[in-house]
């Protein structure tokens, strides 16, 4: 059996998304067993996190400041916005270099099995932002999943009956159905992105 700090720190691991009982174990043992330093940069690297980073005002993105890099560059195209699921997606099309717009993260996607509806996630965010005007184009660029599908679908019909001179595009899908956007090879992407398509209901 473990001292309690450890099984307290296996079960804090523990949490963590994708790991396990066996991982989280592993992490701590590693942690205790000659490596303070990195254990207390670690611990440092954290709560500096959580001390500076937020969510940019406009697209929800992860930044240190009020505007993310992205929202602040005067060089970006705002009549284009990019709808992913998370910073994660946003980091890998913004990896491709295909993309020169604005983006807008959801932070989730519409899941009524586990109790996550559209108030859940920043749809009514989009259509402010939407309706604030200058936006040509909205770009819903979810993943190939079935909640990343259902999700699209709900945005699309949201905006086609709002502000149907709005242009809506899904990402074209060289991407295999279930697949994640975040782990796709940087050519799929700028594929994905530079021949997207209108969405079809």
């Amino acid at each position: 059996m473990y001292p309690e700090s450890l099984q307290r720190l296996i079960r804090h691991l523990s949490l963590l998304p994708g790991i396990g009982q066996k991982s989280a174990t592993r992490l701590a043992l590693y942690l205790i067993r000659d490596n303070r330093e990195l254990a207390e940069t670690l611990a440092r690297d954290l709560i500096e996190v959580k001390e500076k980073v937020r969510f940019c005002k406009i697209c929800f993105n992860i930044s240190e400041q009020e505007l993310c890099d992205i929202c602040s560059d005067e060089t970006r195209d705002i009549r284009l916005i990019c709808v992913v699921e998370g910073p994660a997606e946003q980091a890998a099309i913004e990896e491709s270099g295909a993309y020169k717009g604005r983006y807008h993260i959801l932070h989730g996607t519409l899941s009524p099995l586990n109790g996550i509806g559209p108030d859940d996630i920043k749809i009514k965010e989009l259509l402010e932002r939407i309706e604030a005007g200058g936006v040509k184009e909205v770009i819903l660029a979810t993943n190939p999943t079935a909640q990343g599908e259902a999700t699209a679908i709900y945005i699309a019909k949201l905006i086609i009956d709002k502000y149907p001179d709005i242009d809506i595009t899904r990402i074209a899908l060289g991407l295999p159905f279930g697949s994640d956007l975040k782990y796709a090879d940087l050519m799929t992407l700028e594929k994905a992105i530079t021949n997207r398509s209108p969405i079809s209901l």
